[in-house]
């Protein structure tokens, strides 16, 4: 089990892991052994996740996503196939607890009347500042 949250736990099953060849460091290791690691979690069937989380998860994770309800993360950031599969895991984790927070709702409100006076002064001395841009005229027109 990967504990996420205290009220979320997704089990190590639901999660596949495909060793990949990496570019980067590693020098001709890289051509022969597969570090990297493609990580994917299927976030529309999982049974670990509530309703909210998994569509804010969705809305997260971006071109990570696909068409399929599969949510793709590729590691490929150190030489080690390890700590490339613990990357991938540490930041799926990282995901969900971010898609776990619920929003903070937004109360309207309105400008004081000193924020719309300030508005107002400022508005009026940039358009005070352009008109001494502007050629003097002369008094015989």
């Amino acid at each position: 089990m990967i504990y996420i949250t205290r009220t979320i736990a997704i089990d190590e099953r639901e999660i596949q892991q495909e060793f990949i060849r990496s570019s980067g460091p590693g020098g001709q290791n890289v051509n022969k052994v597969a570090t990297a690691v493609q990580l994917r979690f299927d976030v529309r069937n999982s049974p670990s996740l509530p309703d909210d989380v998994r569509e804010r998860l969705v809305r997260l994770a971006g071109r990570r996503f696909t068409e399929d309800g599969l949510l793709i993360i590729d590691a490929r950031r150190f030489r080690k196939q390890e700590r490339n599969r613990q990357d991938a895991i540490d930041r799926l984790v990282e995901l969900i607890r971010k898609a776990s927070e619920k929003p903070k709702l937004r109360r309207k409100t309105r400008p004081t009347l000193a924020s719309k006076r300030r508005r107002l002064e400022t508005k009026r001395y940039r358009g005070e500042k352009k008109r001494m841009r502007w050629p003097v005229s002369s008094l015989e027109d």
